[in-house]
């Protein structure tokens, strides 16, 4: 029976059998040793020559680095691996040797790398930031039952440039033409009057032609919508999906972090909570103080977001912009209406945004109001119109980028290590 190599621990002392790859091979004389991995740990193995037959050494040496291979042999303790014991091989039968690996052990520049990204993948620090991926993508679909939302996946294809952006990407849609989807939101607004809590999570596309360390043209992000949720719930709400998310990490990815060299103490600090919130205006304020030249009125950029977030060991909400700089559904605070009701929330250590949320503006007239302003045809939105027609009630949502997440908890300098095929302004392969 075939064990995978993450439960080798549990076996010590037993003959086992371990499916995987060749990730390195060796021999000194009359030793081999065997380099495995299968995706769920890595384990060496040892082969002596004059404890295994002839056509098992024999199979042993023409191993070739990314050679699949499936061996048995006896687990036992060895304090000094990484995974606390090695394997004693009996047996080894290839599955198939491979060709002269690509991927050598000397320096490659990024674009070798990403030229390579189906091989690129099987090293162990691509391995381990896809499983925290994993687990963070875990993490949001159970923190989002536990707290009652409905998974109510959202179309890829769109009819219209919702917010009257040029960012979409245009395709043949039968005899009509529709776009990629920037967001689902506005669709989740329409589930969540029918299911009161919902979510979705999957693909958006952005055709912004841009070449920072954040941007993807194709990332994964889950958006949620809930009815009589005001702005302050939904603050507490992605507040408590991080945290959540950073526990489940810490608790089920210590390896992989350690395999990052991630320092866990800034993840262990935002795992307690209680993220500090500041008005737009004070953001101003404090980085104009901080040397930054951004006026009143101005959307934070990637290096004010830099600026501001290292000056806090959490996360930070950055709330109530103005009115003229923010989508047309969010709403005007009744108590000071030239700011909406939103809120950005801006990850530590230089991250800058991974949310993005507000309180929905819930009333007909005003609504159709800013839809002029806007300059957006109304009669695309006439659907989401009803919703204000039929029952509207007060409601909130948010967006949350994985890929921005996972870059930040693992502490990645580029995002595009965050996602298993990058797609960006200059990569469509492989």
């Amino acid at each position: 029976m075939p064990i995978s190599i993450s439960e080798a621990p549990k076996h010590i002392g037993q003959e086992v059998e371990i499916r995987g790859w060749c990730f390195n091979v060796r021999s000194s004389g009359s030793i081999a040793f065997l380099q495995l991995r299968d995706g769920s740990g890595r384990i060496q193995g040892v082969v002596v020559k004059n404890d295994v037959t002839v056509g098992d050494w024999d199979a042993a040496k023409a191993l070739t680095i990314e050679s699949s291979v499936i061996v048995t042999g006896m687990v036992r303790e060895d304090k000094r691996s990484p995974s606390g014991v090695e394997l004693t091989v009996k047996t080894v039968e290839p599955v198939a040797i491979a060709a002269e690996f690509p991927i050598g052990k000397k320096e490659h520049g990024t674009d070798f790398l990403m030229d390579q990204r189906h091989l690129w993948l099987r090293s162990s620090r691509q391995e381990a930031i896809l499983r925290v991926r994993d687990e963070i993508e875990f993490s949001f679909r159970e923190f989002m039952r536990l707290r009652g939302f409905i998974l109510a996946d959202s179309p890829v294809f769109t009819p219209n440039a919702c917010e009257g952006t040029s960012d979409l990407f245009e395709v043949k849609y039968f005899d009509d033409k529709a776009y990629l989807t920037q967001s689902g939101q506005l669709y989740q607004e329409a589930t969540s009057s029918a299911l009161g809590k919902t979510y979705c999570f999957g693909p958006t596309f952005r055709s912004e032609k841009s070449k920072t360390r954040r941007h993807l043209t194709e990332f994964w992000m889950l958006e949620a919508e809930a009815s009589f949720m005001d702005f302050q719930d939904n603050m507490q709400l992605q507040e408590d999906l991080v945290v959540h998310t950073v526990k489940r990490v810490l608790e089920n990815r210590a390896a992989d972090l350690k395999i990052l060299e991630r320092d866990t103490k800034p993840l262990e600090t935002v795992a307690q909570g209680g993220f500090p919130r500041l008005s737009y205006s004070d953001a101003v304020a404090k980085l104009q103080t901080l040397g930054s030249d951004i006026k009143y009125g101005d959307d934070l950029g990637a290096d004010d977001e830099t600026i501001l977030t290292q000056q806090y060991d959490k996360p930070i909400f950055v709330h109530h912009y103005p009115v003229e700089v923010k989508a047309f559904y969010m709403k005007p605070d009744p108590a000071d209406p030239k700011h909406v009701l939103n809120d950005d929330m801006l990850a530590p250590e230089g991250y800058g945004e991974v949310i993005g949320g507000s309180q929905r503006i819930d009333d007909l007239k005003l609504l159709e109001e800013r839809i002029a302003q806007h300059k957006l045809p109304k009669e695309a939105f006439e659907w989401y119109l009803d919703l204000r027609r039929y029952g509207s009630v007060p409601h909130s949502g948010f967006g949350i980028g994985l890929e921005r997440t996972v870059a930040w908890i693992c502490k990645l300098p580029h995002v595009r290590e965050t996602i298993p095929f990058p797609r960006m302004l200059s990569r469509l392969n492989p």
